[in-house]
């Protein structure tokens, strides 16, 4: 056996000493750890349109959009997504990690980046593949991100920030990063991936009203929506260049064309969510407000989503796993992904009153 295969071993039982070994499992209990907040996934709705998409377009792309993988409906797609979060243009791409390592890495070597230091790991890639500088700000911190946006380099500046966070459920403060943006002439790139379908009057996210300020915003398709895919929104020209720069899109078979078939009409179901949206929110902030009542810290989540912090990793598998037992899907993450271990819960839209409540009241009676 190659030197190289046994330094793997040491290194995954390094992980496994520490209980940070991750494996796949089979899904089992009620969901409280998916991104399918709005319970779409599932729907007979998505079902009945990605079934017509593949009829009508077949299974794949066969190939790069801008070799043979193009069709219309990618294009219709990408007009209907940009009417309805307020953008010139959008292009459409395989998935989250996608469109932020293609959009960073497009920005070249030329570029100090001052990201959050909780972005998601597909921008911090995306930062590293660009070549340019990564500048670290303390989350949330605009003291700190302005004291670094001070110093003086003859470079361009971008200000990189998810506006829901993904494992803390804390949201951005847009104005002070807008108003940062423009003080100190930088590019201001948001990531809406857990905002869009639940934020915004018609689910359009966090900064559809901030969409004149904002330079380019990155939104999945695979969480709330749904499904699968990604979009990447800005101006014409800016679209245009990432067309002909962005690796990921170019050197990459085109997604499915069933799933940009999907496309208009989900927007439109989204959009009438309404309620869904509105119980969301509620369920969350009851729930937030009970774990607290039993002294519980839910740290700043101001979201669906909604962060249970454990002394370490061994805690927060064994709450994990007594969870399963009791018919709950909540899975525990831990370091590298996140620097404390925890349970991340999520609100979805198919829960009802009763399992927020019992879900709480689990945790307040520490039925562990």
């Amino acid at each position: 056996m190659h030197a190289y295969f046994a330094e793997i071993e040491k290194k995954l039982e390094l992980m496994r000493s520490q209980n940070r070994l991750r494996e796949v499992r089979e899904n089992s209990g009620k969901d409280f750890s998916s991104n399918d907040y709005l319970c779409l996934a599932q729907s007979q709705f998505l079902k009945n349109k990605l079934c017509e998409g593949i009829e009508k377009f077949g299974a794949g792309s066969t190939s790069s959009r801008l070799v043979r993988g193009h069709r219309d409906v990618f294009a219709i797609a990408e007009e209907k997504f940009s009417n309805w979060i307020n953008s010139a243009a959008s292009l459409f791409v395989a998935n989250g990690y996608a469109a932020n390592t293609g959009l960073f890495s497009s920005m070249g070597p030329d570029t100090e980046f001052y990201t959050d230091r909780l972005n998601h790991s597909s921008i911090i890639d995306g930062i590293r593949l660009s070549g340019g500088e990564k500048i670290y700000y303390k989350h949330l911190n605009m003291n700190d991100l302005e004291m670094k946006l001070k110093k003086k380099s003859g470079k361009k500046k971008v200000i990189v920030s998810e506006t829901v966070f993904s494992m803390d459920g804390d949201v951005a403060p847009l104005d002070d990063l807008v108003t940062l943006k423009k003080k100190y002439d930088c590019l201001l790139v948001l990531d809406e991936a857990h905002a869009i379908g639940i934020f915004g009057n018609s689910g359009n996210g966090v900064a559809a009203e901030y969409y004149r300020d904002v330079d380019y915003r990155v939104f999945t398709m695979g969480k709330s929506m749904g499904m699968e895919g990604a979009f990447v929104s800005s101006t014409k020209q800016a679209i245009a260049y990432l067309v002909n720069t962005m690796r990921t899109f170019v050197f990459s078979t085109a997604p499915m064309p069933a799933i940009a078939w999907c496309v208009p009409d989900l927007i439109e179901k989204v959009i009438a969510m309404k309620e869904e949206r509105s119980r969301i929110l509620s369920h969350a902030e009851s729930f937030r407000m009970q774990l607290q009542q039993a002294g519980y810290d839910t740290m700043n989540s101001r979201s669906h989503i909604i962060p249970f912090l454990c002394k370490d990793e061994t805690q927060a598998l064994k709450m994990a796993s007594t969870l399963s037992t009791q018919g709950y899907d909540i899975r525990a993450i831990r370091p590298p992904t996140v620097n404390q271990s925890r349970l991340r819960i999520s609100i979805h839209a198919c829960h009802s009153r009763q399992d927020i409540d019992s879900l709480a009241q689990v945790f307040a009676t520490g039925g562990f």
